[in-house]
């Protein structure tokens, strides 16, 4: 009889379902299949075609559209002549000497800082597999991602931003920046990779043998 601790290991090839706790076999997926519960139809698994090459080009995609979406002004103000450009960094610091020093440092957090995590975690993740050089605790390392991935609210702020210059619009003419379109374009992208990763890839390499 095993320990009252002892913990239940199930075979490879079977999948608990996470709605109604079902074991069943995992089936052997075509790419672009989707496997669902036999009993609740919940979501088990699904084999997205070309899952690391897409993931890791659409991650890489949306890195070049943060550096864009940093480096070149966010909204524009036109009025009597005179127009002001701000990037999402000087955003942030107008803010910030405007004396709302907690709104910014939230701006900070959630459209500047947390994204690159995510984005750099991803590559991480990403780079070893594509290169065939899987650590044990890449896995591990993936739980911490999708950790990060919830504080990423760049969509928020977009929306946050709309409202706010919707107002604004019947005292100055509002000129979207590149950065806007770029930040729009960075929150598809991210979702397209996120969505493109097979994560059984992380359990299904091969762990790099031992040191002879």
């Amino acid at each position: 009889m095993p320990a009252p601790d002892a913990h239940l290991i199930l075979p490879a090839d079977l999948i608990a379902c996470h709605e109604c706790d079902l074991l069943q076999t995992e089936p052997q997926l075509a790419p672009g299949e989707t496997a669902r519960c036999v009993r609740c139809g919940a979501f088990l698994a699904r084999n997205p075609p070309d899952s690391l090459d897409r993931s890791l080009a659409l991650t890489l995609a949306a890195a070049i559209l943060y550096l864009i979406a940093n480096i070149h002004p966010l909204v524009g103000l036109e009025m009597q002549g005179r127009r002001v450009e701000v990037t999402l960094f000087e955003a942030v610091q107008i803010l910030w000497k405007s004396g709302v020093e907690p709104v910014a440092a939230l701006v900070f957090i959630t459209a500047l800082l947390f994204p690159v995590l995510e984005l750099l975690m991803f590559l991480l993740v990403l780079l070893p597999l594509r290169l065939g050089r899987v650590s044990p605790r890449l896995a591990t390392f993936f739980r911490l991602v999708r950790s990060v991935q919830p504080w990423g609210m760049m969509e928020v702020f977009l929306l946050g931003m709309l409202v706010s210059l919707v107002k604004l619009s019947h005292l100055a003419t509002v000129v979207l920046g590149t950065a806007f379109w770029a930040t729009a374009a960075l929150i598809v992208v991210l979702t397209l990779a996120a969505r493109a990763f097979d994560t059984r890839l992380l359990w299904q390499a091969p762990l790099p043998g031992p040191a002879r």
